[in-house]
């Protein structure tokens, strides 16, 4: 009921060029307020899910239709209270809260923002619509003026809707049991086809924030080299709002605020010389992650609008057998995760950011893969800030029947990468663009379908590498083709020989000079792992204990030293924390695989970890 008609066959849509999303910032003309914290909380237990949407509980306080609860923006409203029907709950929810908005702010543009809603989400303000959103984990806006009482109370309605279907991105099925005598009347469940649980809710910050009526929409920077001192800043500028007669002043700011380039362009280039470039903390560990302000002023009629933009001057390239960063090689010894905030679901949580920013560093871990969903802009600033790589991933797991390959499946997926290359395109750590985790690439339908993506994903950005991850064999993958860097996951001794470490350096050997004779291109393993249950022992090891994890990985590390330095430009093992998924019998309260507990407690295999990470910080040379 969500997607509409595409016939789109293996076309690229419009790109996002002029429709900007920029991170509200503060400034001197942009005020931001945080929309966050408690709020009226209720979900439509009717059979059919849609008895809030057939009764309009969006024309009155929440409170007045029924029965409703507090809950925390952002969180994830599954773990909040003890309710095993909200846990599991598939449908709609509805939340509401009252906010001010100051009469000054009439002759402003009042803008209300959403980090991300999970899945399907429409919002009313005072009982108007004013936009919906298809899918998780990104950003949404609109524009609201018109819909205001300026100097008085405004009520916010939103209703998020978590069903996954065969056409969103990760896809799933609702399957009905009409046998009344196993299953109550009316009786469904939602089938997922991602290993992982399906958190929902309004999981990210809910802001307002204010721009002149003419204001900087979006920006887009590239950055080079220049005879290896020279830092070059190219930059595009787009406005919102009437621009006829509007100016423009680009200034480059230093960490110390100093002005080191200048330009007076709305398209344009700035030169800083002997540039402070950006490396990942692993590569320049003195002096990592240097980020200069773009601060961008513009004058027009209504007034004058500042927005700064922190840039890091950096150069990715993708040879044969190598990827350089600034011109060095460079070697991911990373790690795999989900933005799993311990007991919170997927709602933002600082301390957690902090706290796994730290592990990384603790793990000398010095790139992650957003597994397998953006995660949150706090998150990548935090990356940017502290040096540490990420493969951008988008929600695309799970792409493995023949109906998640149609055009409407094709054209949302074209929407995602659209909405996540914008959001992050200007992010020095963004190494690479996944655009899919383990899809059915064995398919023939999977040729034009991805040819389509990984294209359209290039186009919008042909400064990074653009990827998929693949799970399938090198003589059965038909869509590896079109990717710039070949990432694989592999878990010889684990899903298959369970239990017998000693088969892994021999597949793995094989399986990787497969791919390089095949495809003659560099290799990524981005997931290897096998779980653990903390606390659980036995010597000879065995599956499932402390030992078995350590011995298992071992056994991959023999194999990734003998390609460093080859064709192999990257490691994460799978996965950072344990985590929660679905229940099921092949998992006990979640999957083990994590190094870490989900409470972030170290296991010995965080340890055989972090020697291995710390060793490969100190070579002069990989």
């Amino acid at each position: 009921m969500w997607a509409g008609v595409c016939v789109v066959v293996f076309l690229c849509v419009t790109g996002v060029v002029g429709v900007g999303m920029l991170y509200p910032r503060d400034s001197e003309s942009r005020e931001v307020r945080n929309l966050d914290g408690m709020w009226n909380f209720r979900a439509d237990m009717s059979p059919t899910r849609n008895a809030g949407l057939k009764a309009a509980w969006f024309k009155q306080p929440l409170a007045k239709t029924g029965p409703v609860i507090p809950m925390p923006v952002p969180s994830s409203y599954n773990d909040v209270t003890q309710d095993i029907s909200l846990r599991d709950f598939v449908g709609w929810v509805w939340y509401d809260r009252d906010f001010f908005v100051p009469q000054d702010w009439q002759n402003r543009r009042v803008v209300l923002r959403f980090g991300s809603a999970n899945y399907y989400a429409i919002v009313w303000v005072n009982a108007q619509e004013v936009v919906q959103h298809n899918g998780g984990h990104l950003p949404f806006e609109a524009e609201i003026n018109k819909y205001l009482h300026f100097g008085g109370s405004n009520l916010l309605t939103v209703a998020v809707n978590n069903t996954l279907t065969q056409h969103t991105l990760p896809p799933g099925t609702i399957q009905y049991q009409a046998d009344t005598e196993r299953y109550p009347d009316g009786y469904f469940v939602q089938n997922l086809q991602m290993d992982f649980f399906n958190y929902a809710g309004i999981h990210r910050h809910v802001r307002l924030y204010t721009t002149p009526t003419t204001y900087i929409d979006d920006v887009t920077v590239t950055t080079n080299i220049s005879n290896g001192k020279a830092g070059i800043m190219q930059y595009q500028i787009d406005v919102g709002g009437s621009a006829q007669g509007s100016s423009i002043k680009v200034d480059v700011e230093d960490k110390d605020g100093n002005v080191v380039g200048t330009s007076t362009n709305f398209t344009g280039t700035v030169t800083v010389a002997n540039a402070n470039l950006w490396y990942p903390y692993t590569m320049m560990p003195n002096s990592p992650a240097y980020l200069y302000t773009l601060k961008m002023t513009l004058t027009s009629k209504a007034g004058t609008d500042v927005y700064r933009l922190p840039v890091g001057i950096r150069t990715i390239q993708v040879t044969d057998s190598q990827v350089l960063i600034n011109n060095r090689p460079f070697y991911c010894h990373g790690i795999g995760k989900h933005e799993d905030a311990d007991i919170r679901g997927r709602g933002l949580d600082y301390a957690t950011i902090a706290k796994d920013f730290n592990m990384f560093k603790w793990l000398g871990v010095n790139c992650f893969r957003t597994s397998v969903y953006p995660y949150a802009e706090e998150i990548m600033d935090q990356a940017d800030q502290e040096g540490i790589m990420v493969i951008d991933e988008s929600p695309g797991i799970g792409i493995t029947q023949d109906e998640n390959f149609s055009n409407t499946s094709l054209f949302h997926h074209l929407e995602v990468m659209d909405e996540l290359v914008r959001r992050d395109k200007n992010r020095p750590a963004v190494m690479m663009w996944s655009v899919a985790n383990e899809p059915g690439s064995d398919k023939g339908i999977s040729i034009p379908y991805f040819k389509s993506v990984i294209g359209h994903t290039r186009s919008l950005d042909p400064t990074r590498p653009v990827s998929f991850v693949s799970n399938k064999n090198y003589i059965d993958d038909k869509a590896v083709q079109f990717v710039d860097i070949i990432c694989f996951n592999r878990y010889y001794a684990w899903y298959t020989d369970t239990g017998h470490t000693e088969v892994i350096q021999v597949q793995m050997a094989s399986d990787m000079d497969g791919w390089r004779s095949k495809y003659n291109k560099p290799l990524f393993v981005t997931e290897y792992g096998a779980g653990s249950v903390a606390g659980l022992h036995r010597d000879p090891s065995s599956a499932f204990t402390e030992e078995y994890q350590v011995d298992f990985m071992a056994e991959y590390h023999k194999q990734f030293d003998s390609r460093i330095g080859k064709d192999l430009v990257g490691e994460m093992v799978w996965t950072f924390s344990d985590f929660i998924t679905a229940q099921g019998v092949k998992r006990v309260v979640g999957n083990k695989k994590g190094v870490l507990t989900r409470q972030r407690q170290p296991k010995p295999a965080a340890f055989l970890l972090r020697q291995r990470y710390q060793a490969l910080i100190n070579r002069t040379a990989h």
